[in-house]
């Protein structure tokens, strides 16, 4: 039994934290700006660690791809010169792959920040949902609306209001005609 309450507290404190990113020109409408933002995790990425190359080539990290390719056939030649075994080529390798594993996150947010993406926020949660209910709680109120909800359609044009007659003319308070 306490053992169990140990791992439900350990479990509610574990929290994990985002980076939030947006692109170089983002849409004028902040809706349409929420679902283009990219939340970049901070943390160990098994899938990164297991399958470099091919978690490389997925996110089109091209350019770390390079890198990865360049150390690992770098290091493997350097170790077979020095007349290394297959077994110490194979360790360097899988350190390679734990180092992609721990920096994945860092590849990716310097990647989008290649591509001109700025980095706006920052959020912490129990999990991806909570992160973004936490960041859209607080960001969401204060971007502007740019756009009315008909102009938000596609191919629609705005149009513009009336003209007040005298009949529809606003009503003024008699803290106005004073």
């Amino acid at each position: 039994m306490i053992y169990g309450f140990a791992f439900r507290a350990w479990d509610n404190a574990r929290m994990v934290a985002y980076t939030i990113h947006e692109q170089p020109e983002p849409t004028t409408d902040r809706i349409d700006r929420a679902d283009e933002l990219v939340f970049v995790k901070d943390g160990f990425v098994w899938s990164a660690a297991l399958f470099a190359p091919i978690w490389l080539l997925a996110n089109r990290m091209w350019l770390s791809l390079f890198g990865y390719i360049v150390a690992v056939v770098g290091i493997s030649s350097v170790l077979s010169l020095l007349g290394a075994g297959e077994q110490i080529i194979s360790l360097a390798v899988l350190a390679i792959h734990v180092l992609v594993g721990f920096e994945a996150d860092t590849l990716k947010r310097w990647t989008l920040e290649q591509y001109g993406w700025g980095m706006i926020g920052t959020v912490m949660g129990r999990n991806l949902s909570e992160c973004e209910r936490r960041f859209f709680d607080e960001w969401l109120p204060s971007q502007p609306v740019l756009r009315t909800s008909h102009t938000s359609m596609p191919g629609a044009v705005p149009t513009p209001a009336p003209p007040h007659s005298p009949a529809t003319a606003p009503a003024y308070s008699a803290v106005d005609d004073a």
